[in-house]
């Protein structure tokens, strides 16, 4: 079939790529967001599901869907709490985008009665 799955067992940032955004200096809004969010409990291996928004200001660079998409499966085996889970693709994305300010909100899905949000922020200085 010539159709290689990949299999991620760490989180793979270097899969990110960014264009070039074409109006710099015009602030706009992009938001992204997906419910195909997956990842693993550290301490059960039961998968963690979760809904995730993502909202930034380029300054002179946009994420790649397709990479950003790429990125994002490379946590579906990595073993992470929800809060290690939001400041890592919020740095990873920062340092590649260098947006003039993004936020980054997480629903996990229930677990035992319970749903954690996450949300963070950065804003360039």
């Amino acid at each position: 079939m010539g159709n290689k799955m990949l299999i991620f067992d760490k989180v793979t940032s270097s899969l990110l790529e960014v264009m070039p955004y074409q109006y710099v200096g015009k602030d706009i809004n992009v938001c992204i967001e997906t419910e195909e969010f997956t990842c693993l409990c550290p301490w059960t291996g039961l998968p963690d599901f979760a809904y995730i928004v993502i909202n930034y200001t380029p300054d002179k660079n946009v994420v790649e869907l397709k990479s950003l998409k790429m990125y994002l499966q490379s946590y579906r085996m990595v073993g992470m709490v929800h809060e290690s889970v939001i400041n890592s693709i919020l740095g990873d994305l920062v340092k590649v985008i260098e947006p003039k300010e993004m936020s980054l909100d997480i629903e996990f899905g229930i677990r035992g009665g319970i749903t954690t949000t996450v949300s963070a922020q950065y804003f360039k200085k």
